[in-house]
């Protein structure tokens, strides 16, 4: 369920938890969004009754360059040897 939660986090851009539940439980889903918001994976923010969750990419690309890329199956970015 998380790595869902991620993969679309990673495609749609941030998402409410409705929209995410997957028609889960919401005590269920409350554990999952705080696994991966201890985890440093996402970040949730309170708008009015609803709570957005976006997926911290900028950091977890800078801090494991390619982990994110891998355990979603994108294809990283080459780099360029120097002469």
């Amino acid at each position: 369920m998380r790595l869902d939660v991620v993969r679309r986090l990673a495609h749609g851009g941030p998402a409410t938890c409705a929209e995410l539940d997957g028609g889960r439980p919401k005590s269920s889903m409350s554990h999952h969004f705080r696994v991966l918001r201890e985890a440093g994976v996402v970040r949730t923010r309170a708008e009015g009754p609803s709570h957005i969750n976006e997926l911290r990419r900028a950091e977890l690309d800078r801090l494991f360059p390619g982990l994110l890329a891998a355990v979603l199956g994108e294809t990283a970015p080459t780099r360029r040897k120097r002469s």
